[in-house]
């Protein structure tokens, strides 16, 4: 195939087709933000709330659509396709596999959210919940569980299946996304068409990431302030930056065995670590009596919460959580649906698709669970007023100040700032790995990129946040990630058309067979 790299001797290259178009955007949201902070944050928000007020229900609908699409992926006819060929065993091991599937279910945001976003909750209420009401805690306890689990890693499962597909099945030598698409793609201006795509992602992959390091940088700077008595200022925050880019750059440098994956080994202890430290200091017995409560709550108003516009009271609870949520989801497909792709050589198709939205709920619904379960307990015994904190020093001296809360307080606070340290660096550093790989060519699915190229990347995703830190407002940080993700919702799009008709065309007659193989698609399948 033309759009396959055939020379196994080819040395990765730039490609400055997707390259120098995205840095120009990525430098054109960034000056005006670092130059005129008030001015273009206000263009952001506003551009936020229109694409909210007329798209909610496009995005609400990505997302059930996610669901249905990974149900028939995992238990429909295709279910035992094999990602890879006859008789090849899974890469990683299970529980090397579980470990990464964890790891990147435990990501940056949750240590942003994991204490605050159950406040917000309290504040304003869903569904028309009375403020203060019994029935307020138990939904801003449940809301976080929803946000950050089924239809969340549905969608990152959605792309991950037609990667690893064209990675394992098709055997592209390529590591570039919209190579995926090929099977729906015309002849005639695929490469322009695939170009663009490439594009989109990088973009989608860039809001992304300026979302998680714009309420990372204040949220480390709010835990050093309080470790060491200090005010809180940008000076601190751009400290912070500067401090997190020499760290991921260096671990980019470096390269995927030797630097993320070090990084990420130490991410997990950690978390772990974390999670058990706060259930067994904490108030153990309420956090999992509202825990199971919060997973009845879920699951009986499922569909509800899935499909609620609020139409007709116009409030902005969809718009402003659940809507963000899932374009902050989709910005991140491109990162995530490579890295589990690239891991997940092997397996099936169902294997992969129940790990990936089996573990990533178990990562996220632990830490969620737990850690917004103990700002609740505070907030409900009077102990610590979390909701005055929230109210007059924001989200960011939520966690710190909670945090502190917890036996032995400055050395809790000095250990979940280690924590959210390596966080952010596992996932910053995996998202500049992956931009320089999708603007790389002649990129064998095992090399890596130029290191120029990596640190570039990491040096371009420090710039972005400088500018978003610059307006200050947690609504400019998630703006960027709604006007990033619009493109990725027809790419996902073509992504599941190109998949079923590569699997239509290679298994179409063979789907009675438990394991389905690149050998029982001989006549069919051109593995290039």
């Amino acid at each position: 195939m033309s759009n396959q790299v055939s020379n196994k001797n080819s040395q990765p290259e730039v490609d400055w087709a997707i390259f120098i178009p995205a840095v120009i955007i990525v430098l054109t949201c960034a000056i005006p933000l670092m130059i005129f902070p008030d001015s273009a944050a206000q263009i952001l928000v506003d551009s936020r709330r229109a694409i909210m007020s007329n798209f909610l229900w496009l995005y609400l609908s990505v997302g059930i659509a996610a669901v249905l699409f990974c149900l028939w992926l995992a238990f429909g006819p295709y279910a035992h396709v094999k990602l890879g060929a006859a008789d090849e065993p899974p890469e990683y091991s299970d529980t090397h596999w579980v470990a990464m599937m964890f790891t990147a279910a435990i990501g940056a945001g949750v240590i942003a959210w994991g204490f605050a976003e159950p406040i917000y909750y309290l504040q304003t209420p869903p569904m028309g919940i009375e403020v203060g009401s019994s029935k307020s805690f138990e939904w801003a306890h449940m809301y976080p569980l929803f946000h950050w689990g089924i239809m969340g890693w549905a969608i990152y499962a959605v792309p991950a299946v037609p990667i690893a597909y064209m990675l394992y099945v098709k055997r592209y030598r390529t590591l570039r996304i919209s190579s995926a698409c090929d099977a729906v793609l015309p002849a005639r201006g695929r490469s322009q068409i695939k170009t663009l795509i490439d594009i989109f992602i990088v973009l989608g992959i860039v809001g992304g990431v300026a979302t998680s390091l714009g309420l990372g940088v204040p949220l480390l700077s709010a835990m050093l302030a309080t470790l060491f008595d200090i005010p809180d200022s940008m000076l601190i925050k751009m400290v912070v930056l500067a401090f997190w880019t020499a760290l991921f750059g260096a671990s980019v440098y470096r390269g995927l065995r030797s630097g993320i994956k070090v990084l990420a080994d130490i991410n997990i202890a950690l978390a772990v670590a974390a999670i058990i430290f706060v259930l067994i200091a904490g108030p153990g017995i309420f956090i999992m009596d509202l825990t199971v409560n919060s997973i009845g709550l879920m699951f009986s108003n499922f569909v509800s919460l899935a499909t609620w516009t609020d139409p007709i009271e116009n409030g902005s609870f969809p718009e402003d959580w659940t809507g963000f949520y899932w374009a902050w989801w989709l910005a991140y497909t491109g990162m995530i649906g490579l890295f589990f792709a690239r891991i997940s050589r092997g397996r099936t198709i169902r294997q992969m698709v129940l790990g990936v939205i089996g573990w990533g709920c178990l990562g996220t619904w632990l830490f969620m669970a737990i850690m917004g379960g103990y700002s609740l307990y505070l907030e409900t015994t009077g102990s610590l007023a979390v909701q005055e904190i929230l109210a007059t020093q924001g989200m960011s001296f939520v966690n710190a100040l909670v945090i502190q809360s917890m036996p032995l307080g400055k050395f809790t606070l000095a250990a979940f700032t280690l924590l959210s340290i390596i966080f952010y660096a596992t996932s910053i550093d995996s998202a500049a790995y992956v931009l320089s790989s999708i603007c790389a060519k002649n990129l064998a699915a095992d090399a890596e990129p130029k290191r120029w190229n990596r640190v570039a990347w990491a040096l371009l995703l420090a710039l972005i946040t400088a500018g978003i830190l610059q307006s200050g407002a947690l609504n400019t940080v998630m703006s960027a990630t709604v006007l990033s993700s619009v493109p990725l919702i027809p790419i996902m799009i073509l992504l599941c058309l190109s998949l079923v008709r590569w699997l239509n065309q290679d298994f179409g007659e063979k789907v009675r067979h438990r394991e389905l193989t690149t050998q029982d698609a001989t006549d069919s399948c051109d593995s290039g």
